[in-house]
């Protein structure tokens, strides 16, 4: 069912979990999911983190009025250990591939899809925060890229609960074809039944 698989784990940074403007709620509970499908699939994951310029000006385009805004997150103000996985995730990313992106999309820099075509891969995990954000942006950009992908429900995480519910409507009766919503449970099952 899965064929060649990898596990991509979005964007679960210090700056989503702690105390920032940027804070995710949801990330607490959905973490025990995350490391869960992160400690079974180990030599399999490749985890994504979200990375804001130096400053306002250093961004192009609408990023641009994005980090007037947001100016607090930019690495001038930011301290950068807040850039790092939370710490329960350390352990599995030891040896696991980072991509770093500036954007909400982890394909427009071609080194995620490089390395998945490296390993011709066909199916992708995809757990992480925020649903309705950078979660979505790698699942489409995913489905665009031709992956069956695999969308672990209790393992993603939104700050708006809204849209994250809207979200996962949306993935689930839009997308049938190339995307599964399942809970971290039967997930697990798959991995282990190989």
């Amino acid at each position: 069912m899965l064929g060649n698989w990898r596990h991509i784990c979005v964007d679960m940074q210090r700056m989503f979990a702690e105390d920032t403007p940027w804070h995710v709620p949801w990330m607490r509970r959905a973490l025990p999911d995350v490391v869960a499908i992160a400690e079974a699939t180990t030599d399999q994951t490749v985890f994504t983190r979200f990375i804001p310029p130096a400053t306002s000006e250093e961004a192009i385009g609408a990023w641009k009025r994005y980090y007037q805004k947001w100016w607090m997150m930019t690495l001038e103000h930011l301290p950068l250990d807040m850039l790092n996985l939370v710490p329960e995730l350390v352990p599995c990313a030891r040896c696991a591939p980072m991509i770093d992106k500036s954007v909400y999309s982890p394909w427009t820099q071609r080194q995620l899809q490089t390395l998945l075509q490296k390993w011709h891969v066909e199916t992708l995990i995809i757990t992480g925060g925020e649903t309705d954000v950078c979660v979505m942006a790698t699942i489409l950009g995913a489905v665009d890229l031709g992956f069956h992908v695999i969308v672990v429900e209790d393992a993603v995480c939104s700050g708006v609960d809204d849209t994250h519910d809207a979200s996962m409507e949306l993935l689930k009766r839009r997308f049938t074809s190339q995307i599964q919503v399942l809970p971290t449970s039967d997930v697990l099952t798959i991995l282990a039944e190989g």
